[in-house]
């Protein structure tokens, strides 16, 4: 009987560690089909940038970006409501202590907050999240490996020398035109 009771515990102590929090990356995949939402990833060819014009950290920050993963919400006179819902549930998932915020800017109800994921030399994601009553938000989630704030500075010089290609960006020009 002794070897049931083990497996109860064990069972047990399996379902106590499991989260079941929302995380970013869940709230992105169960709102991906959802029809207020546009979903878009974007991959580092998106720069069209010449590797051999780039300088050694130029290199580096890029290599340590993988993606961009873009969620946005437009609003519009019917889904008010559902804006409010989703912009709180976005607000509670930013507040787990795993998101560490670098900037805020604006207040609660209009603005911007950069977060990270990880530990200052080995950042694994940033997060850039906007948001206007009357407009919408946006969540932006900037995924890679060992990135830390040089590389984005870095980054950025890599963004003003590049040709980006629009066709990736064309779910989010749509969105803007409506």
């Amino acid at each position: 009987m002794k070897p049931i009771y083990s497996f109860i515990v064990l069972f047990c102590l399996l379902l106590a560690s499991c989260n079941s929090a929302t995380t970013l990356q869940k709230y992105f995949v169960e709102n991906t089909e959802n029809k207020n939402f546009v979903a878009l990833d974007v991959s580092p060819s998106i720069l069209n940038v010449d590797k051999t014009k780039l300088s050694v950290e130029q290199t580096k920050a890029l290599q340590s970006f993988d993606k961009m993963n873009v969620l946005a919400f437009k609003i519009n006179d019917k889904n008010k409501a559902q804006f409010e819902i989703e912009r709180a549930k976005i607000n509670a998932i930013l507040k787990d202590e795993k998101y560490q915020q670098l900037m805020k800017f604006g207040s609660g109800k209009e603005g911007a907050s950069i977060s990270y994921v990880g530990s200052d030399d080995h950042i694994n994601e940033f997060v850039l999240y906007a948001n206007k009553k009357d407009v919408g938000f946006a969540v932006v989630r900037f995924l890679g490996k060992d990135m830390n704030p040089t590389n984005i500075m870095t980054m950025i010089s890599v963004l003003k020398s590049s040709n980006i290609d629009v066709e990736q960006l064309k779910p989010l020009q749509e969105l803007l035109k409506k």
